[in-house]
This record gives C-alpha cells, structure tokens and sequence, in this order.
C-alpha cells in the first residue's frame, strides 16, 4: 500500500543544487556591491560581476518558475 502511494506521488521539483544556485547569487550580488563602493573602481571587475549578477539572476527566475509550475 504504502508502495503505491509512493508511485502516485509526483516528484519533487525541488532540486539540492537549487539551494547552492541562490547563495552563488547571493555571494556575487555582495561582491557587485563591494566593488561599487570601493574608493578604486576596477570598471572590468564590476562590469564582469553585473554580467555574472544577471546570468544568475535569470537562472534564478527561471528556477523558480519551474518550482511553481
């Protein structure tokens, strides 16, 4: 019984990768941050971490939309 309720269940689409997705995100949107505010810009850092930011940000999105289709 308790086998064939298990086979109705849907999968998760919770993934365990999904979790180190959004502290990655996370991580880069402190560096943007930091080198925004440092007395010396370093314009390549910042338009690289922005890119990055974005690149993540996207994903992040369409990670969520999967968990909520």
């Amino acid at each position: 019984m308790l086998l064939a309720e298990a086979a109705v269940q849907e999968a998760s689409k919770f993934n365990t990768f999904d979790v180190f997705m959004i502290l990655f995100t996370i991580l880069i949107f402190a560096g943007v941050v930091r080198l925004l505010r440092a007395p010396q810009k370093n314009k390549f850092a910042i338009a690289f971490g922005v890119v990055s930011l974005l690149v993540f940000l996207v994903s992040d999105y369409a990670m969520i939309m999967h968990w909520l289709s």
